[in-house]
């Protein structure tokens, strides 16, 4: 599947535009047009036809050429000519070669005009409110974020072009999963080439053929891929058995800004004390509810394990065709990441970690001696509880995966779904869903004594190991563009709920797309965002597998709760003895 492939669209903004920045452009050129039109001495503004033309270009990914801008100047060709050369000098505008001779070349906005612009486009909107009224103003200036009111009002400037075109035979080669984050890249490509200057080549799989195929690709004598999608508890599986390679090995860390990432997404990309990704999309899995209905039924938001299942009782009318509750209950690796954070939701993670002030270690995993903890009382409790949510939920639950256990929440047939905010578009971006701009969000509801959890999902972009030195310097490139605050802002622009940074959380165009930035934000800083659900052991895969399957026989009735965890225990501990020096 290519997540780059052509899709029909439609609509006054191209594929890869920043809706409200080209609206500014448009609402400008027309008032240029308006005011030279009505009165006979106004003349055209060179410098500001130019300026526009230019960001329209480039918010919509076309090329620029000297021609075309002077011909967008109104004025004739040699004042044109010369107003277009003050520009250049005035640092206004980048010139890249569009061929070897270096003869051909386009033209793109600076980083001083990008950021001028944004002033610009910020203080017109300011005006035209003030003046003539408009939407109220976001109440989001709480200090949850360095800076507080200060860090509320930043907005993070789009993507400037790269001065030289990246120099990568055959374009860059991209490996990713064919997820609705890495699918906003459909309405990207232009962009991202724009600014890269050179062809890009994706290809999407499914989750476990994504795994599959990147450790394919890590036998080959040398990659077929120039940066590859990595889900976060791989990352230790992937590092040990050398299909990614250290990013310290590549690249200055500091060129990334690490601090800027979401402290649990950083920190799961990292084994033995090294970082083999750079965090693309951080996405908890969160529970999504329904607050119109919770408000009809005279329901607190579920605060506790108890409460989630008092309010699915409650809100379940099978005969009305509306569930209580959906989540991953399909066979396998699905309901073997519910198992995980079931665990994590009665205070135990699935190795013997050691417990610290913000949840478990897991620095020390790389060493080896962990051991599986599945048949324990905190596990009996997560056993106990999936049968008890069963009652509870569609019919069809025990297929249900990633995907259909959304769909029906919504559908507005299921009134709560634990969900990963990546699949957040399904009913925020559909006007038509009874979950539109009704949805509540919330970590996982703990059991007793156990602390709110939002399990950190989402994935890592890695260089493979076996790249061969010569695409190295363009991977690494590609890498810092892809993971970029600008890059993540275009992501959320154009449909994304994930994100991995707190600088694009605290941009006010981010927090007005959706209410999701500023829960997972909230708990970030709470320190309920964690990773230690799914440690990224080398085993880990295996482990989602045995409790996927241990599990699902539970649900159907095969075998009895106590009898699973005794046959997933015993499974685990085979699978992990031979291979990580346990006795």
């Amino acid at each position: 599947m290519n997540a780059f492939s052509g899709h029909s669209h439609s609509g006054p903004t191209s594929p890869g535009a920043m809706p409200e920045l080209l609206d500014m452009v448009q609402f400008l050129e027309a008032f240029s047009d308006e005011m030279e039109d009505t009165i006979d001495l106004v003349a055209p503004n060179p410098h500001l036809r130019m300026a526009l033309h230019l960001m329209q270009g480039h918010f919509s990914a076309k090329v620029v050429t000297p021609t075309a801008l002077i011909a967008a100047s109104r004025v004739p060709y040699a004042t044109a000519n010369r107003r277009l050369r003050e520009m250049q000098e005035a640092g206004l505008i980048e010139q890249r070669p569009r061929t070897r001779t270096g003869k051909s070349f386009s033209l793109h906005p600076s980083d001083k005009l990008l950021t001028q612009w944004m002033q610009l486009s910020d203080r017109v909107r300011r005006l035209a409110e003030d003046r003539f009224g408009g939407a109220e103003k976001a109440q989001d200036t709480q200090d949850y974020y360095f800076g507080g009111s200060y860090a509320a009002a930043r907005s993070i400037p789009p993507l400037s072009v790269r001065p030289e075109p990246l120099k990568v035979p055959g374009g860059l080669r991209v490996l990713v999963h064919g997820d609705p984050t890495f699918m906003v890249m459909d309405n990207l490509k232009r962009q991202f080439e724009q600014v890269l200057g050179a062809p890009i080549n994706q290809r999407a799989f499914s989750i476990d053929r994504l795994r599959e195929e990147a450790l394919r690709n890590a036998d080959r004598p040398a990659s077929r891929y120039d940066i590859i999608a990595v889900d976060l508890p791989w990352i230790g599986e992937f590092a040990q058995k050398g299909v990614l390679m250290p990013l310290d090995a590549a690249m200055p860390l500091e060129d990334l800004d690490p601090a800027d990432f979401h402290t649990a997404g950083w920190r799961a990309t990292h084994w033995g004390g090294r970082a083999y990704g750079v965090p693309a999309q951080t996405t908890p899995e969160l529970l999504f509810y329904r607050r119109d209905l919770f408000a009809k039924a005279g329901l607190e938001p579920p605060s506790t394990t108890e409460k989630l299942l008092e309010a699915a009782e409650l809100l379940h009318e099978p005969t009305r065709g509306r569930y209580g509750i959906a989540w991953n209950a399909s066979r396998g690796t699905a309901l073997g990441h519910t198992v995980l954070m079931t665990m994590a939701d009665f205070g135990q993670p699935v190795f013997d970690l050691a417990e610290t002030a913000g949840g478990f270690d897991t620095e020390a995993l790389a060493a080896g001696g962990y051991r599986p903890t599945i048949d324990t009382d905190a596990g009996l409790q997560a056993a106990e509880f999936l049968l008890e949510i069963l009652k509870y939920s569609p019919p069809d639950i025990l297929s249900m995966s990633w995907y259909e256990r959304i769909r029906p929440y919504a559908a507005g047939r299921v009134a709560m779904a634990y969900g990963y905010t990546l699949l957040a578009p399904y009913f925020e971006l559909d006007e038509s869903s009874p979950a539109y701009e009704q949805t509540g969000y919330l970590p996982h509801p703990p059991g007793p004594g156990a602390s709110p959890v939002a399990p950190v999902g989402g994935y890592a972009m890695g260089i493979p190991a076996n790249l061969p030195e010569e695409r190295i310097d363009a991977a690494v490139e590609a890498l810092k563009v892809f993971t970029s605050p600008e890059a993540q802002k275009l992501y959320v622009q154009n449909g994304s709920r994930t994100n991995p940074r707190y600088s694009v959380g605290a941009d006010p165009e981010v927090r007005r797309a959706s209410a999701i930035f500023e829960a997972i934000d909230g708990m970030s800083w709470r320190d309920e965002l964690q990773f230690w659900p799914r440690p990224p052991v080398p085993e880990i895969a295996g482990i989602i597998q045995i409790c996927g399957e241990e599990f699902h026989d539970m649900l159907r009735g095969i075998n009895t709760p106590q009898d699973t965890l005794r046959r997933a225990q015993q499974r685990a501990d085979a699978l992990i003895r031979p291979t990580n020096g346990t006795p």
